[in-house]
């Protein structure tokens, strides 16, 4: 999944005919001139994170002397771990009331769910516990739109009336097509404000796409930083490298998040596995340098191209590989990949223990490739705790 930052996407909703306030984005506050601030406006640090004006990331600004001093304080701030290189500038809205609404996918129904209501300023989470009648929750038909009929019904249920209601349906619809037409897995607008002259406007929007589908989604090229959902900081350069290695091929998944410190390569196969895996290391006293989860049958291109990325992080001295027993990835796909890479770096297996631990499709051919390269392969009849017992005993002895 990718994440969208929020001059991108409200870009997106006006030219899909939602309204929202004019914008620009400024990296200095030298960039603030009459030009762009002829009304009091709104000071957003441009950064993928939620809960910004709790973080007083957001400031407001009735002169450009005051709106210059409030930028210079935003450009010095970091904000849940991601500095503060842009700002996006918005003009003021005149507000009368808060909403809130939101499309993603319930996964537990595996259908789209609009959420929406009328009270902003409030944790939706929170209200849906303690004033449920004051939220609407709407699954919707993969297959078939949003009718105006169905949105018209969503606001009446929250009693919203007369022009506010017609304006609000036709927004909502709108939003509706956005979210299929992007492949989108969230689209939050908190809040959707009704301003005073009842004009319905999309105050601040959240857009996430499916990272999977951007190969049909040419327009947002440059738009959309993949794999960005799954992380709690700024990307580094070997993850954004490992999001292009994923990208650059629809068959199966490879996902790299870089660990601080660590000697031991590691990639999994994803699901609770991995997560044992990972666990088996770091109890027997060593730190994995890296968490990486393929699956889904990732070609040989793609399997290469993240061992090499792995194995480039300095201060890897070993390889890990563990999955799960059950699953549907190709053993000797995965095995032709990572020793191709293995023979590119010319890794010398003596000082650089490897460890493998796989069983699925094909793993007697998957076996042959990893003991013909010299790499200690485990099948089934060894568990993952054991496996990862063999890699830290392989890496004191080289030690």
């Amino acid at each position: 999944m990718g994440r969208m930052l929020e001059d991108a996407s409200k870009t997106i909703l006006k030219q899909n005919g939602v309204p929202a306030p004019n914008h620009w984005v400024i990296s200095s506050s030298d960039q603030i001139t009459e030009q762009y601030l002829e009304n009091p406006c709104v000071l957003k640090a441009l950064v993928p994170v939620g809960k910004r004006g709790k973080a007083g990331a957001i400031q407001f600004a009735e002169t450009i002397e005051e709106a210059k001093a409030k930028a210079d304080q935003l450009l010095e701030m970091t904000v849940k771990d991601f500095p503060v290189e842009k700002i996006l500038v918005e003009e003021k809205i005149d507000i009368d009331e808060e909403w809130y609404v939101s499309i993603s996918i319930d996964r537990q129904k595996q259908l789209p769910v609009i959420i929406a209501t009328t009270v902003g300023g409030v944790e939706v989470e929170d209200l849906v516990k303690e004033a449920p009648n004051k939220v609407v929750i709407h699954h919707m038909d993969p297959f078939l739109p949003l009718y105006p009929f169905q949105a018209k019904e969503i606001w009446s249920k929250l009693g919203v009336m007369g022009k506010p209601l017609v304006k609000a349906t036709a927004v909502l619809c709108k939003l509706y097509n956005i979210f299929t037409k992007y492949d989108c897995y969230i689209l939050e607008i908190n809040p959707l404000v009704l301003t005073k002259d009842d004009n319905i406007v999309a105050a601040a929007s959240v857009m996430g796409i499916d990272d999977s589908a951007l190969y049909r989604q040419q327009e947002l090229t440059g738009k959309v930083e993949s794999g960005s959902e799954r992380s709690w900081r700024p990307l580094t350069l070997l993850e954004k490298e490992m999001v292009k290695v994923n990208d650059s091929d629809y068959r199966g998944t490879a996902r790299y998040t870089e660990m601080e410190g660590g000697n031991i390569g590691f990639m999994c196969g994803g699901g609770g596995g991995s997560l044992l895996s990972f666990d088996a290391l770091t109890r027997l006293g060593v730190e994995p340098a890296n968490y990486t989860e393929t699956g889904g049958n990732p070609s040989e291109e793609k399997v290469y191209r993240l061992t090499k990325g792995i194995l480039s992080k300095e201060g890897v001295e070993g390889l890990f590989v563990s999955q799960n027993i059950t699953n549907n990835t190709q053993i000797d796909v995965m095995a032709q990949g990572i020793v191709r890479a293995l023979k590119e770096l010319e890794i010398d297996l003596t000082s650089f223990p490897i460890v493998v631990r796989q069983a699925g499709v094909n793993d007697e051919e998957g076996k042959r490739i990893f003991v013909e390269a010299g790499i200690t392969y485990f099948g089934e009849e060894r568990t993952i705790e054991e496996a990862a017992a063999e890699m830290v005993k392989k890496m004191k002895e080289v030690r």
